[in-house]
């Protein structure tokens, strides 16, 4: 069989493109662009270093030395975690707990010296007294406040205020009360939320006028109330108040769990007057036990300083 030959053109036709010019022929080269001039490059930025960057994941934590971030938080940036203690400082508490835990309740003169063999903060620290009572919290009538004078105080300035008028206010600050006055201390304090005082003291005839600060001083445990001792009836003297206030009367009140705390001095006193000022605090407290306790009433007696762990008290 034979192959087919291709037709020739005709007279009139043109060649293809392909056959007419070989390919890249014909077109004319695009000739570069002049660089920008620097107010072009002011005006127009580039797009990419104008990007602005990917933003970082917060769960991300800080950046390691290599430059990527970290998987976790470090301990001591968290909310409500303290830093890690450190490795000496580790071991001294756990010396100190063993040596206390080997001893176990001591008599409290013992207590007190041991108190003072483990201390280890540089400033003044407050002895504290804790007492676990067989109290029923949710009972009204077993819930225990008041108020003790201390032999020897509690080693701070106090600074009380009272609420009086009359010649009390006189005789209050010549006991050695901050401030005294009516009017002008309810307005400041209702104005401006002034709040400069540890001790509020208050007359039996001012008490209409300060239960109006009931939701100011309530939550901050300032408001004067007779079971604290902190209202002066007609029958009590008004400078004998605030000097038992200013020479260390301290407070006390029974928590939701039965406990009773107080400071009763510092740890700069000397044994004899922090062994006073405690049995001063424990005979008041068993002096108002309530009725309705049954079994035993003071279950333990606790002694610390603001930076030691608690040694057990025999009493």
């Amino acid at each position: 069989m034979a192959k087919k030959q291709t037709a020739a053109p005709e007279e009139g036709q043109t060649k293809p493109a392909a056959d007419a010019a070989p390919a890249g022929e014909g077109k004319k080269p695009k000739e570069p662009k002049p660089p920008k001039s620097a107010k072009e490059a002011k005006a127009k930025p580039d797009k990419e270093a104008a990007a602005p960057a990917p933003p970082t994941t917060p769960a991300a934590g800080p950046a390691a030395p290599g430059g990527e971030p970290t998987s976790k938080k470090r301990r001591g940036h968290q909310p409500g975690n303290p830093p890690r203690r450190g490795k000496k400082l580790r071991e001294l508490v756990k010396r100190q707990h063993e040596k206390i835990a080997k001893e176990g309740a001591v008599p409290l003169k013992k207590a007190i010296g041991l108190l003072k063999s483990v201390k280890r903060a540089k400033f003044d620290e407050t002895v504290e007294i804790h007492m676990s009572l067989g109290i029923d919290s949710t009972q009204s009538d077993q819930m225990i406040r008041g108020s003790v004078a201390l032999p020897h105080g509690v080693g701070k300035a106090v600074r009380v205020l009272v609420f009086c008028q009359g010649d009390n206010v006189a005789k209050a600050k010549e006991a050695g009360a901050d401030y005294a006055g009516s009017d002008e201390l309810i307005k400041k304090i209702q104005g401006e939320g002034w709040l400069e005082f540890d001790v509020a003291l208050a007359t039996q005839d001012m008490m209409g006028q300060v239960s109006r600060l009931g939701k100011t001083l309530g939550p901050r445990g300032l408001m004067p109330t007779p079971k604290a001792g902190t209202v002066i009836t007609m029958g009590q003297d008004v400078a004998a108040a605030v000097r038992e206030f200013k020479a260390g009367k301290v407070e006390y009140r029974s928590d939701k769990g039965g406990n009773v705390h107080a400071g009763v001095g510092k740890i700069s006193f000397e044994e004899d007057k922090i062994a006073a000022n405690v049995t001063t605090f424990v005979d008041q407290i068993r002096l108002v036990k309530p009725a309705g306790v049954k079994g035993n009433y003071v279950r333990s007696i606790t002694l610390s300083a603001t930076m030691t762990p608690g040694i057990p008290v025999t009493i």
